[in-house]
């Protein structure tokens, strides 16, 4: 069974308060019956004492006082009577006696000093009434005492009374919540019900939808996280959709790069098996499809390289090397590179400075940049610099290529980017990977690697790489 909410909300409201409202009720009357009866039961006690104490300073027969007492108290509505040490009536205001019996129980209390009271009794007396008996106690002996009743019509007239003004309390109480209740479940309705419209939205594909928002309470709170969960749904489609465009380019590029070397490779191979390649002609043939193959495995090599940093798959074994030694092996594989660009290299670091890094991975992270520099640097120069820093071991690999604009640097980090030169430039087999994998390998050695770059002026990578701490092996 379906309710909605709004009823939830209306009627936990409602039994709610009106629950509260009977037990207050219940509880404000019992209050009021009990402070009546209290009180009365303490005049009487108090006038039967005056009576006593009056009485004993006269003598206990004293038709006088009894006279003056039984006019103050008959105006009252109250009775009183006086009774020997044997439950005898010795005497009642203008004869009135009432018909009381005294239980065993409360004629012990009696004789043995204790005052009696009732609230309320209805069997014997020809009316309900509230009473009261008090000892008279003389030079330590029990003579005699007095009852003092009142009949609770009145009294009860008085809790009627206030009960009624009561009933119309709640009454007047219960109608206020019920229309407090309706518009407070109209208004949180309202606003889950926005929650609930903009989810819709969203489930459809729409995410610039924004709803309002407040600290005020849990369901703003909501609404505020609704929005920032919103936010990054907005900039994780974004990144998703140039993802898939970069994904799309880079397949396009791979099959085009692997088309070529296959074409040239089954080319060649089906030339030879069917002897149409003259023999002077078959060494100059394998070499080619020697060189193809190579480009093929790199390019697999990077995809596969990448998918082993990005799944932390790989083990780094860091020790102390001599950073001029590393970057002489650098130039020496890729000088050959260089000089196809009519580039030079030059190296700018002490012999005796030290970086604390895999061998392998380091090697690795400088070829794939130097290789960048070489690539957008024509008739220039590449510098290979080491500098020693506070905590670090500073690299800096700066080229006076064509440089980059803002837009580009941002973008250089991203898995498939490739720059607009770079899609027209594959001599060296730049499949939008490189970068990628240096950034991952560089965060894997707690490092951290910036760019700056000005179109026209080069372009300046710096990595900062911690200096040897405790341990000498890290496994990611």
């Amino acid at each position: 069974m379906r309710v909605k909410y709004f009823y939830q909300q209306f009627g936990s409201h409602v039994s709610v308060i009106v629950i509260a409202i009977l037990v207050l009720s219940l509880l404000f009357t019992q209050f009021v019956e009990k402070f009546i009866y209290e009180n009365k039961i303490d005049e009487l006690t108090a006038y039967g004492e005056s009576i006593l104490t009056d009485l004993e300073k006269s003598e206990f027969h004293s038709q006088h006082v009894l006279r003056e007492y039984g006019n103050v108290l008959t105006s009252r509505d109250i009775h009183f009577s006086l009774f020997d040490e044997n439950s005898a009536i010795i005497y009642t205001v203008e004869g009135k006696r009432p018909n009381i019996t005294l239980q065993d129980e409360e004629w012990k209390k009696i004789t043995k000093g204790e005052t009696v009271t009732v609230r309320k009794d209805f069997k014997r007396f020809s009316e309900g009434a509230t009473f009261v008996l008090l000892p008279y106690i003389h030079n330590g002996y029990f003579v005699g005492g007095i009852l003092l009743a009142a009949p609770i019509k009145g009294l009860s007239k008085v809790i009627s009374t206030i009960n009624q003004y009561l009933l119309f309390t709640v009454l007047i109480a219960l109608a206020v919540s019920l229309l407090l209740s309706w518009v407070l479940a109209k208004v949180h309705v309202k606003r889950i019900n926005r929650i609930k419209e903009a989810t819709s939205k969203v489930a459809k594909g729409d995410y610039e939808i924004q709803i309002s928002s407040t600290d005020f309470d849990e369901i703003g709170e909501l609404a505020n996280d609704f929005n920032n969960m919103i936010q990054k749904l907005r900039i994780s489609m974004e990144e998703i959709e140039a993802l898939e465009n970069r994904r799309r380019q880079f397949m396009a590029d791979v099959s085009h790069e692997l088309r070529t070397p296959l074409t040239t490779i089954n080319g060649m191979m089906e030339g030879i098996m069917n002897d149409m390649i003259p023999e002077s002609e078959k060494a100059k043939g394998l070499q080619l499809a020697s060189k193809e193959t190579k480009r093929l495995i790199r390019l697999v090599n990077e995809n596969l390289d990448y998918e082993k940093i990005r799944s932390n798959q790989v083990t780094l074994y860091k020790e102390e090397l001599l950073l001029h030694d590393v970057l002489e092996v650098v130039k020496d594989q890729l000088v050959t590179m260089a000089m196809e660009k009519n580039n030079k290299i030059h190296l700018e670091v002490t012999d005796k400075l030290t970086v604390f890094a895999d061998y392998d991975r380091v090697i690795q992270i400088l070829i794939n940049i130097v290789k960048n520099s070489i690539q957008f640097t024509e008739n220039g120069f590449i510098y290979l610099r080491g500098k020693d820093g506070n905590d670090t071991t500073i690299i800096e690999i700066e080229d006076t290529g064509i440089g980059m604009n803002s837009e580009n640097i941002e973008k250089i980090w991203q898995r498939f980017y490739k720059s607009g030169l770079s899609r027209s430039n594959r001599l060296h087999g730049e499949f939008g990977l490189g970068l990628s994998i240096v950034k991952q390998l560089v965060t894997l050695h707690d490092g951290k690697i910036n760019v700056t770059s000005e179109e026209g002026k080069g372009t300046l990578f710096t990595i900062h790489l911690p200096k040897r701490k405790e341990a000498t092996q890290s496994n990611v």
